[in-house]
């Protein structure tokens, strides 16, 4: 059975080349193999990938970043391959076919070692992996990147990891009390009740990691604590490894008082996204501040993502370049 690929990139933003490519299958059965059983197989590449693939007629179209539109053709080509040897493909081939990408070409080698039983957390993207890189080689780690990056749920995975192989005896993940334009106002209940909708998505992250039950002794235990940026002045966090996310909305006052409780034996990742800083104008930004100040010093690493690393939904990409065209000082089209 023959086909033909087409890769046509199409446009430029912000260092993302967007590309389409075609694959022709003359034979339905066959495309029907290859999506498998209520299209598992095709959701599990769009996933891994992080394309857009749908069926036209009978030709299958690829859309996404360049790069991730060519391995997504050789990945269907290898299940084709594999479908007009055998006849067949299983749920093992089309595994070991996007392990061996690892996740938008990042070896499995990169994975994350967790506390579920045979569980690794992947890096899904070149960015996400010299991030995991990062993390491993130095001690104080400033990651910038827009939403959907994985900058959150990769720290927070390496520390569960730390935990695991007794690098840490302790996870404190913080976030500033900052309200993204709007008041929320009085809030009741005791002080987690009052900083939980702050602190949502960092523990999102570790629920996502983490069973309830698992997460919820560790609480009750001190061994992962949850603390609003605000709670950290006097302290000394030694064989901790502790998260800081949302840095952007760190004042300059407020990075130096979280980095300085940095102790012995302790990792600090620090996280943001400098594109939605919820500052007052007049305040400078805390994150950018200090990555300016601290690159270049031993064991320092600074990371930077871009829209290649998103792996949310597609459109979170879209919308992403989108909002930047914006800031560079073009005009959303009026409907």
């Amino acid at each position: 059975m023959t086909g033909l690929a087409f890769w046509a990139p199409h446009h430029r933003s912000n260092q993302v080349t967007m590309s389409e490519a075609t694959l022709a299958f003359p034979d339905q059965n066959e495309v029907r193999t290859l999506f498998g059983a209520r299209d598992e197989y095709l959701r599990k590449v769009r996933e891994v990938l992080g394309i857009d693939v749908v069926l036209r007629g009978d030709e299958l179209r690829l859309k996404g970043d360049d790069e991730h539109v060519r391995r997504g053709l050789e990945v269907f080509q290898k299940l084709r391959r594999i479908f007009e040897e055998s006849g067949q493909i299983t749920d093992a081939d089309v595994g070991q076919i996007l392990q061996a990408y690892g996740g938008n070409g990042v070896t499995p080698a990169e994975g994350i070692d967790v506390f579920a039983a045979s569980r690794k957390v992947h890096p899904r993207s070149e960015g996400q992996a010299e991030y995991v890189r990062a993390i491993d080689q130095n001690d104080l780690i400033f990651c910038i990147g827009p939403a959907g990056c994985g900058k959150t749920y990769l720290a927070v995975a390496k520390a569960v990891n730390a935990l695991r192989t007794e690098q840490a005896r302790k996870i404190v993940l913080v976030r500033p009390a900052v309200e993204a334009g709007e008041k929320l106002g009085f809030l009741p209940g005791d002080i987690f009740a009052k900083v939980n909708p702050y602190l949502r998505p960092v523990l999102d992250a570790l629920h996502d990691i983490l069973d309830y039950e698992t997460v919820k002794r560790y609480m009750e235990r001190d061994v992962v604590e949850i603390a609003p940026l605000a709670f950290m002045r006097g302290r000394t966090l030694n064989n901790t490894f502790i998260i800081l996310d949302e840095g952007q909305n760190t004042t300059v006052t407020q990075m130096k008082m979280f980095l300085t409780r940095m102790g012995n034996g302790s990792k600090v990742v620090v996280t943001g996204d400098i594109t939605q800083v919820d500052l007052p104008p007049h305040m400078a930004c805390g994150l950018t501040d200090a990555m300016g100040r601290l690159d270049g010093i031993e064991r320092v690493g600074i990371v930077e993502m871009t829209g290649r690393d998103i792996v949310r939904h597609r459109l979170v990409k879209e919308i992403v370049r989108a909002y930047e065209k914006d800031d560079r000082g073009g005009r959303p089209r009026k409907h």
